[in-house]
């Protein structure tokens, strides 16, 4: 049987919040976000306020802590560099969900280890007390081309990316992890690394593909994906891998398509070759195939996606 914060003591099979199975209870928990300012976390923070949770999130700016207390969130100041605010964050609450991660690519080995010494930083607190850890990873590297990744896959010994938010969570001794593997989230405003492919499309003048575009890429609703963290949460299953999919692939042909009617640009194939001179350090994704599955994850959470598709967004988007 799980228990959790003050709510502890609450008796066997009654049902304090939301549905439970015999041996589970889900109880209104104090939940620790990091990341809680961002375009997800700022989703999953009033997902889980809704449901009953509290919500200590993180907070790097007076402009953060606003708009945290907006929506009923408690603020802790800090920054995933500050690995002790970190701590201090995961001391006070029943769960962490770490979102957070810093979109520098062009540091973005360097942010990558700041990402693993955080969740490091995390697990130290929540070790051997079956507090829940979710960490946020994505799809690359886990399936071979054309092949739809699922949560039965592991990172694989040769995963050739530095971001490890996925082996670092389940390296750590004693610490209840479950990991949310995202694909490309999205809304009219923001769409994962699409959101870098509009932005090099408008500087470039056009909005280009690699080959014929067939790679496909993953994507969800950011709506959908808040409510699946809170699944997740509720769910605390550890060990569990979690494939926040709605759709299993769009091609990047079909992306830069749209990107191109929204800017009213060319659209145009250009060669492997010509790929990191055209898109820079965008092309270690643009010739990536980031297709999955959602399959088992909708059937152990109950989870369906009924937010828009990635193409619906981009054709409804302010491109000016």
């Amino acid at each position: 049987m799980r228990y959790y914060g003050a709510m502890r003591r609450a008796p066997p099979f009654v049902t304090i919040l939301g549905t439970t199975s015999q041996g589970d209870i889900n109880i209104n928990m104090r939940i620790f976000v990091t990341g809680a300012t961002g375009f997800i976390g700022s989703a999953v923070v009033p997902e889980l306020i809704e449901a009953g949770h509290q919500v200590l999130g993180l907070a790097r700016s007076e402009a953060g802590a606003t708009a945290l207390k907006a929506v009923g969130a408690e603020v802790h100041r800090g920054e995933l560099t500050d690995l002790e605010s970190l701590r201090k964050g995961a001391e006070q609450s029943d769960g962490v969900i770490h979102l957070a991660f810093i979109h520098d690519f062009s540091k973005f080995q360097e942010n990558c280890e700041i990402d693993r010494r955080a969740i490091e930083a995390i697990g130290s607190v929540l070790a051997g007390s079956n507090r829940p850890l979710i960490v946020t990873s994505g799809l690359a590297g886990l399936a071979k081309p054309g092949e739809l990744a699922t949560e039965d896959m592991d990172v694989p010994m040769d995963f050739p990316f530095p971001r490890i938010s996925e082996q670092t969570a389940f390296s750590l001794k004693g610490v209840n992890a479950a990991v949310v593997r995202l694909p490309q989230v999205h809304d009219t405003a923001k769409q994962g690394l699409v959101t870098y492919l509009i932005a090099l499309a408008r500087e470039k003048g056009v909005s280009a593909y690699v080959g014929d575009g067939g790679n496909r890429w993953a994507a969800a609703a950011v709506a959908d994906v808040a409510r699946l963290y809170r699944l997740v949460l509720d769910k605390n299953e550890a060990g569990a891998k979690y494939h926040a999919v709605a759709e299993e692939g769009v091609t990047l042909r079909d992306i830069a398509e749209a990107i191109g009617r929204g800017l009213q640009i060319p659209v145009q194939s250009v060669s492997p070759d010509e790929a990191e001179s055209h898109f820079g350090w965008l092309a270690q994704f643009a010739t990536l195939d980031l297709q999955a599955s959602s399959a088992k994850t909708r059937e152990r959470l109950g989870w369906q996606p009924t937010g828009p598709g990635l193409i619906t967004d981009l054709h409804h988007m302010r491109y000016y």
